[in-house]
């Protein structure tokens, strides 16, 4: 990796500059690297121009606008994140934007959660890239995993018929009878017996549901087949990760030691 010079530590300008510059050339000639180790530098979010971190490397600076490169500035890769957020209900995954757009409307800065304990920096960066795991129907909220790391996708991926999904559900109507013993174990999904599901109830109108790889529209079908409307349905846990104080629309870094 090459060193940062002393001076790149510093508010930095060049005095003789009278147009307007790219900010990796800029950088470059104020640090003596390459142009593509200061694109980099920007894009790693250790730049700041005027104060303000900026990660667009083609970004046009004027004479009288200040550089700054962070002091513990680096050139290793970043490691990719993963970001858990809770959905919302009424948020609709199937249709609309991409997911770059998906992501940068729902992960903002001032939607990270207060007590996230991830030491990372938020980077633009962090939004491309992204496989979003398991999405959750519509009317749901819950638990969503984007991802970065190739590891994280194989792993909720491969093994999903392993990994257990955590749902309440809010339901209306009268049960018929034997009804939570039928959702335990007796239903059928397109025209197949389902395997056993741990189900019970955490009061008189709310459910919990324990399953694994569980299809789209399966709970709703499960609860309709004894006598049931569901009401609103929140995933609460994904494996061994649970989506804990998380509040609807807020979102956090995966953080190093967790494991689905």
């Amino acid at each position: 990796m090459r060193a940062v010079t002393m001076a790149a530590h510093h508010c930095l300008r060049t005095p003789y500059m009278t147009e307007s510059i790219r900010l990796a050339k800029h950088l470059a000639e104020l640090v003596s690297c390459s142009r593509r180790e200061a694109e980099q530098y920007i894009e790693g979010g250790w730049v700041k121009v005027d104060g303000k971190v900026v990660e667009e490397p083609g970004l046009r600076i004027g004479a009288q606008q200040q550089v700054e490169l962070a002091a513990d500035a680096t050139l290793e890769p970043q490691d990719p994140v993963t970001i858990l957020f809770h959905k919302p209900a009424g948020l609709d995954l199937f249709a609309g934007p991409a997911l770059s757009e998906l992501a940068s409307d729902l992960i903002v800065p001032d939607k990270r959660a207060a007590d996230d304990r991830a030491e990372v920096r938020f980077l633009k960066r962090h939004l491309t890239n992204l496989n979003l795991i398991e999405p959750l129907e519509t009317l749901a909220s819950g638990l969503l995993v984007f991802t970065q790391d190739w590891r994280i996708t194989r792993k909720l991926v491969d093994d999903a018929a392993k990994i257990e999904h955590e749902y309440i559900v809010e339901v209306a109507g009268d049960i018929v009878p034997d009804g939570l013993k039928l959702l335990n174990h007796g239903l059928s999904f397109n025209r197949k017996p389902l395997p056993p599901i741990k189900v019970s109830w955490q009061n008189e109108k709310r459910l919990r549901f324990a399953l694994k790889a569980p299809p789209r529209g399966l709970v709703v079908h499960m609860c309709e087949q004894v006598g049931l409307q569901v009401v609103a349905s929140k995933r609460i846990r994904i494996g061994r990760l649970p989506m804990a104080g998380l509040a609807v629309g807020e979102w956090r870094y995966l953080l190093g030691y967790e494991r689905f």
